[in-house]
C-alpha cells in the first residue's frame, strides 16, 4: 500500500484551523492570556491533538505571527507597487504595517498595554520578520548595514504600536523626519551631500 498522499495537506489544513482558532481568541483578549487550552477548546480539538500539531505555546505563536507577518507584507507589497522613491516606500510601507496591526484586533492584541509586550518580545526574535525586513530594504537599492537598518525599522514600528503618536500626520512627520533618512538610500544620500 502506497503513503498517505493527502497526509501533508489535512496536515496543513489542521494547523490553519489551529491558528485561525488562536486569531479568534486574540480578537476577543490580549495575547499573553491566551494559553493552549484555550486554543485546543476554540479549535474542537483534545490538548493532545494541539500538542502534536505545536510543541509549545512559543511554537504556536510563532507560527501565528509569521502567517500573519507574510499575509501583511504581500499586502503591503501590492500596496506600494507603483511606488519607487525609496524614502516614500519607507514611510508608507512603515504607516501601512502599522495600520494592518491597529486595524486587526487579533494582530492589535499582540500590543496591548496591559500585559508584557508578547509582540515586542517575538517581532524582534523571529527571522521571519528580519529577513522580510531585510528584503524590504534590498529593494530599495542599498544593501549596506541590512541586518542593522531592518533591526531599527522593527523597533521604531513596534514603538509606535505599543506607543501610538498622537495622530496618522504625526506618525508620517516622524518616519519621514527621523527613519527614512538612517533606512532609505536616496533620503541618506541626500542628507550626507547637504551635510557637506
Amino acid at each position: 500500500m502506497g503513503a498517505d498522499w493527502l497526509a501533508e495537506r489535512r496536515t496543513e489544513a489542521a494547523a490553519e484551523r489551529i491558528l485561525d482558532a488562536a486569531a479568534e481568541l486574540f480578537t476577543r483578549r490580549d495575547a499573553a492570556s491566551v494559553g493552549m487550552n484555550d486554543i485546543a477548546s476554540a479549535a474542537g480539538c483534545s490538548r493532545a491533538t494541539l500538542y502534536r500539531y505545536f510543541e509549545n505555546r512559543d511554537v504556536l505563536f510563532s507560527a501565528y505571527v509569521h502567517r500573519e507577518t507574510h499575509r501583511v507584507f504581500a499586502e503591503i507589497g501590492s500596496q506600494l507597487a507603483g511606488v519607487t522613491d525609496p524614502g516614500r516606500r519607507v514611510v508608507e510601507g512603515a504607516l501601512a504595517a502599522l495600520h494592518k496591526v491597529r486595524e486587526n484586533p487579533a494582530l492589535a492584541s499582540w500590543f496591548a498595554s496591559t500585559t508584557r509586550p508578547i509582540g515586542a518580545e517575538l517581532a524582534e526574535r523571529s527571522e521571519v520578520i528580519a529577513t522580510l525586513v531585510q528584503a524590504f530594504l534590498a529593494s530599495l537599492g542599498d544593501g549596506t548595514e541590512l541586518e542593522l537598518r531592518a533591526r531599527w525599522l522593527v523597533r521604531v514600528l513596534i514603538s509606535l504600536l505599543q506607543f501610538p503618536g498622537r495622530d496618522d500626520g504625526e506618525e508620517r512627520l516622524m518616519l519621514e523626519r527621523f527613519v527614512a533618512p538612517h533606512v532609505a538610500p536616496s533620503v541618506r544620500t541626500d542628507q550626507s551631500q547637504a551635510a557637506q
